[in-house]
């Protein structure tokens, strides 16, 4: 566990409960997603290293993120400057979309496959982990051609790699054992 992820979790669990009190889950999300993209952002970033007071840090950022961020995602911006945590934004918002999706019992998994998978494929990839993982499964998906042929999904901590590529790095390593 990183130190960013230590410092944003009570920063995370603070915006999830007073989001899921006020059930404003979806727009609590829309919000710490936009500001830890301008946090993420290069120019932001030096502005950050720059050394300004929290109250122009909390100016510079809620100019830049405008209309984006209600009161209450102002005044989390403001706590967090007051605090020297900026940075942690982009943890931040990770930690509180976890949260968010154990709140709904959903998993988000990515499916990255040799070819273009068709619906009816993406339809029973998706049965099969809802039932594997008990939770609500959205898709993500690419296309990797150093694959080969099969796919690779990654959903949270599990990894299926079906792939050929795979399945020879597999051998190969058997095989040099």
């Amino acid at each position: 566990m990183s130190q960013m992820t230590t410092i944003a979790r009570p920063y995370a669990k603070a915006a999830f409960d007073f989001a899921v009190e006020t059930n404003q889950l979806a727009q609590w999300a829309e919000m710490l997603n936009f500001a830890s993209e301008v946090a993420k952002n290069d120019t932001m970033q030096d502005v950050l290293d720059s050394g300004f007071a929290a109250e122009k840090l909390t100016e510079i950022f809620v100019s830049v993120c405008g209309e984006q961020l209600d009161e209450f995602g102002q005044n989390l911006l403001k706590v967090m400057a007051e605090n020297g945590r900026l940075k942690a934004l982009p943890d931040v918002c990770d930690e509180f979309m976890l949260m968010k999706h154990e709140h709904e019992h959903t998993i988000e998994a990515t499916v990255i496959s040799a070819i273009a998978l068709d619906d009816n494929q993406l339809d029973a990839i998706s049965v099969k982990l809802e039932q594997r993982l008990a939770r609500k499964v959205m898709l993500t998906c690419s296309v990797d051609e150093t694959l080969i042929a099969g796919v690779v999904i990654r959903a949270g901590d599990l990894v299926i790699d079906n792939s050929v590529r795979g399945k020879l790095n597999r051998l190969s390593d058997t095989l040099q054992s």
